[in-house]
């Protein structure tokens, strides 16, 4: 990645957070502050709902106690006693005292809720005004006392407030004769009356209130809770990665990044990764485009991935990169995240693997080549026996032939050529000539049939030989080649290279050839296969106990009709259930002298020709059977399906 380094050959620091922007200190306004100056160090760390019934605790006490004082100057100036007053500001006074030292507001909470109650029904009592407690101010006392201590503690001074007010008020003022009894009496028993309920109701209230919140906050911080949980857990899963893990806004600025990008970060440049800040503020011109360039098209909701070399690299190193938008609640993307990935070992080890693969099919080329060649020379060995046997008759019956007899006939003709008459019919020996040339002619004629028949067999030996030279000429062509094969008859090809080894062994063949068309493929390379497959069939029959040595080679269609398929069965020795997965594998063998790359390579060229090499066995003893699968061109397939046909009467 242009931006993104390779990673380092250390493991990143798995403690490092993820870097997240730094947020702004937070702007307090001043009344805050005031009133978090009256609040001790551990009452300003509180949750921020209690910090906010902190805040009101000790407002509310300064603002009573600057209101007290003011009734304490007023008393002073109307002469009037003020000592209660300066308790009342003293008490007041010491709530900001506690609330400045204390750990909790519960007895700064109490002792204000208590002055205030203490205070308000004093003042009622010493009204004049028999319905002073009766006014709505009254009913702010139980609201505050749920707020700030709690129902239970609440309700305790609500209840103060009920038996203070709504009953003893009444019996003070009717019992001191402050109320004359009749109508006025009533009206002052009822409106206390209803003062009470109200009292309990506004605490109802306050309860209802409280537990809703409260029920509301608990939710909110498990939620919380569970979110950073959850946070911290991705975190911990991101930083362990030795990917690099980056997250940019739409301007390109750093998000957050994880362990392993900032640990590389600061080994490239020396410096930290800082969120906010131009992430590809390092790199060249050209870079900066093209990278702008991508996250402009992700943005647009495109998901990019790509290999690259990064922008600085100490060898051939390479790097996997995926980038993703980041999209809000309503679609819209926010940024984009970035997921770089150091791919260099991989494609080494895929170059090593590609450079083994060539080894290895110039290894089956060459193994399969001394394969043909073995069959060829056992051919061309039998047959030059053949050729050996013929010449030796021939040469024995030249060595045993009549022509020297003739010879001397001839020589006694020439010495009584001028008296043939008297020759012939006086001289014993002429008489017995004729006769004699008579048979020594039938003799030289079955002689000479015999020879012709001997030349004419070791004619058809050296024509066997030229052809098997021939077609290994064929096979022998450069691989890659592709043309129109009839694969029945590349099969027999295959099985006469074998076919020494097969009738040495005792192997009986069965063909069974359905009507398929020919199709375009590598001959070099199916021939690979075919032969492969009958020498690992030879060798499960070789290996077999089984008395009567079977080997059925099928050619027929899928079942789909688009592929034309080639099974190799045998009985032999079969394949145990667990190695059927691994016969393809590069290495395995279940020879003792094998070496694991016929199947291998195989299978391999069964797929560079867009087919399929598999098998199957019931297992040890039951035989296998191996099936090629190749594609028929398209114009086959349009070709109307041959019932199938069979021709079990072709000579092994």
């Amino acid at each position: 990645m242009s931006t993104l380094p390779a990673l380092p050959s250390s493991p990143p620091e798995p403690a490092a957070p993820l870097a997240s922007p730094s947020l702004p200190p937070e702007k307090t306004p001043w009344l805050l502050g005031l009133l978090d100056a009256l609040l001790s160090e551990p009452l300003r760390k509180a949750s921020p709902a209690d910090l906010v019934r902190h805040r009101i605790l000790a407002g509310a006490a300064c603002f009573l106690f600057l209101l007290n004082a003011v009734v304490v100057l007023w008393l002073i100036e109307m002469s009037q006693p003020v000592t209660p007053a300066v308790i009342v500001s003293l008490l007041y006074l010491s709530v900001l005292v506690l609330t400045r030292q204390g750990h909790t507001i519960t007895a700064p909470a109490i002792l204000l809720l208590a002055t205030m109650t203490v205070g308000l029904v004093g003042m009622i009592y010493m009204d004049p005004n028999p319905r002073g407690g009766t006014h709505a101010v009254t009913m702010l006392l139980p609201a505050l006392a749920v707020y700030l201590v709690g129902p239970r503690l609440g309700l305790l001074f609500t209840l103060f407030l009920c038996l203070s007010l709504g009953l003893g008020q009444p019996l003070y003022r009717v019992t001191a004769g402050h109320v004359l009894p009749g109508p006025e009496t009533t009206k002052l028993w009822f409106s206390y009356g209803i003062a009470g309920i109200a009292f309990l109701g506004a605490w109802v209230l306050g309860v209802l209130h409280s537990t809703a919140k409260d029920a509301a906050q608990t939710t909110l911080e498990r939620t919380l809770k569970v979110l950073r949980k959850r946070e911290s857990q991705l975190g911990s899963v991101i930083d362990s990665t030795d990917d690099l893990i980056v997250s940019l806004d739409p301007q390109g600025n750093l998000l957050t990044a994880n362990a392993a990008a900032m640990q590389r970060y600061r080994q490239l440049y020396g410096r930290e990764l800082q969120p906010g800040h131009d992430f590809f503020v390092q790199a060249p011109p050209e870079v900066r485009e093209a990278w702008a360039a991508r996250i402009t098209q992700v943005l647009q909701g495109r998901r990019l991935r790509f290999e690259e070399q990064p922008m600085v690299r100490t060898g051939n190193e390479m790097m996997d990169i995926s980038i993703n938008p980041i999209l809000g609640e309503d679609g819209q993307p926010l940024g984009i995240t970035i997921f770089s990935r150091d791919i260099t070992a991989r494609k080494e080890a895929e170059s090593r693997l590609g450079e083994m693969h060539r080894t290895l099919v110039d290894v089956s080329r060459q193994a399969g080549m001394a394969e043909i060649a073995t069959g060829v020379l056992h051919n061309v060995g039998n047959t030059l026996n053949s050729v050996n046997i013929s010449t030796g008759v021939v040469l024995d019956q030249l060595r045993k032939s009549r022509l020297s007899n003739l010879a001397k006939a001839a020589q006694l003709m020439r010495e009584h050529a001028s008296d043939f008459p008297a020759f012939f019919s006086q001289d014993p020996q002429g008489r017995k000539l004729p006769p004699y040339l008579i048979a020594l002619s039938d003799e030289l004629q079955e002689e000479r049939d015999g020879v012709m028949r001997e030349m004419r067999a070791l004619g058809e030996s050296v024509e066997h030989i030229k052809s098997i030279v021939s077609m290994q000429q064929k096979h022998a062509r450069a691989g890659g080649t592709v043309e129109e094969l009839a694969v029945p008859q590349l099969i027999d090809e295959a099985l006469r290279l074998h076919a020494v080894s097969f009738e040495r062994l005792g192997i009986q063949i069965d063909r069974e050839y359905a009507q398929v068309p020919p199709i375009l493929v590598d001959r070099h390379k199916l021939l690979q296969i075919l032969v492969n497959l009958l020498s690992n069939a030879r060798h499960a029959l070789v290996g077999s106990p089984a008395p009567e040595k079977h080997l059925t080679i099928r050619v027929l269609r899928s079942p789909e009709g688009n592929r034309l398929r080639i099974e190799v069965q045998d009985n032999g020795m079969g394949i145990v259930p667990e190695n059927l997965p691994r016969m393809f594998s590069q290495g395995f063998t279940t020879k003792k002298d094998g070496h694991g790359f016929g199947l291998h390579i195989s299978a391999l060229a069964a797929e560079e020709m867009q087919g399929r090499l598999s098998c199957g066995s019931s297992g040890p003893g039951q035989g296998a059977t191996f099936t090629l699968e190749l594609p028929l061109s398209p114009l086959e397939l349009n070709a109307p399906r041959p019932s199938r046909i069979e021709d079990p009467g072709r000579p092994a």
